[in-house]
């Protein structure tokens, strides 16, 4: 069976003063929408605590680790190997068991 090509679409990012024009999956824009909304808030925040007192390069670099420490947080949340190995066990038993 042939693939199916996806066509992607053209949107523009607003990131730290900057515009970027990319390409994504139509699917995937929601995305790219959230994660501009993200960085532009957390990077509002720092810019009005340390404008004036920080360069403009630490504070997107502020920016950066905070997003970093969400994302790991978050990945670390969705660690499902405890469960895997819960259900290779209760799996086993039940295997045994019907035996």
């Amino acid at each position: 069976m042939a693939e199916v090509k996806k066509e992607k679409q053209h949107i523009s990012l607003n990131v730290c003063k900057e515009k970027f024009d990319i390409y994504v999956l139509p699917e995937e824009e929601e995305f790219y929408r959230r994660a501009e909304k993200l960085i532009a808030n957390t990077y509002n925040k720092y810019s009005q605590v340390f404008r004036g007192r920080r360069s403009e390069q630490s504070i997107v670099l502020l920016t950066l680790v905070e997003i970093g420490v969400k994302y790991e947080m978050a990945a670390g949340k969705n660690d499902t190997s405890p469960y895997d190995e819960i259900l290779r066990k209760l799996t086993s038993e039940i295997e045994n068991a019907l035996k």
